[in-house]
């Protein structure tokens, strides 16, 4: 009896033993589970705040990059060559733009007071084609209304060019930099096809890196497109402006020549 009861003493010591082991081996891989939850979404979360400092310029620059050379460079010499068009024409343009009110009122008072010499005075001393007009008007008043009304007119013409001059350039480029884009798309899909026809099998990790370029050259040949035609449009709406200022000047200019004249 007493080996009997020896015998069942170290049975039930060895099967609790192997339940503590069991709980033990059950709690380790819980605890291993929670901590790798616990360092993922901390590295996500670092992942998350580069990417936030690294800030639009990088993450545009870092684009650009990966578009290639080729395309990309190109695109890039466009939007270049355009705003330095569109910047210099929008300082000639501001630099043209005059006040037709005053300016008239000033060559009114000449015109009473000093007469022609003392009006083209005014028109010298004034930047700016209205003030060009002005002065090429009074400059044939000592001939005839009507010779001043042709110089008048041919002299807008003159003014009109030199308004317009290097616009063409930049509506070039509008117009150039998005085909660019889509060249390299397409030649980009023709790689990515290739590559498919080679291999003979269809696969995303493939072809991914062709189609991001294609992607890519037209995204930022959109981008070119888009901010220059901003600039293009202010300055056709500045032009507009000054090229009405010039023919309400030019009828005025002729009202005070044939009040003068009387």
């Amino acid at each position: 009896m007493k080996k009997l009861f020896s015998i069942l003493a170290l049975a039930g010591l060895f099967v609790l033993s192997a339940n503590t082991v069991s709980a033990n081996a059950n709690v380790i891989p819980s605890n291993m589970s929670s901590t790798l939850a616990t360092a993922t979404l901390m590295l996500q979360d670092e992942a998350a705040a580069a990417a936030e400092d690294r800030g639009f310029t990088q993450v545009l620059k870092e684009q650009f990059i990966q578009g290639g050379a080729g395309f990309m460079g190109i695109v890039l010499l466009c939007l270049i060559l355009g705003l330095a068009v569109a910047i210099e024409r929008i300082i000639y343009l501001n630099m043209a733009s005059t006040n037709s009110t005053k300016l008239k009122q000033a060559v009114e008072d000449a015109l009473a007071s000093g007469g022609i010499e003392a009006a083209k005075e005014v028109c010298r001393n004034t930047r700016g084609p209205v003030a060009s007009i002005y002065y090429q008007g009074l400059d044939r008043a000592g001939d005839s209304i009507e010779s001043a009304e042709k110089a008048v007119v041919a002299y807008g013409g003159v003014q009109m060019g030199q308004l317009e001059k290097n616009v063409s350039w930049l509506s070039l480029f509008i117009a150039i930099a998005p085909m660019l884009g889509f060249m390299g798309t397409v030649i980009g899909m023709i790689q990515a096809f290739q590559k498919i026809s080679a291999v003979g099998n269809l696969s995303a990790s493939l072809i991914a890196g062709d189609i991001q370029v294609a992607l890519l050259t037209t995204v930022f040949g959109l981008i070119t497109a888009i901010i220059l035609q901003i600039f293009y449009n202010y300055i056709i709406a500045k032009i507009d402006s000054i090229v009405n200022d010039m023919e309400d000047s030019s009828i005025t200019l002729i009202d005070m020549l044939v009040d003068h004249k009387k």
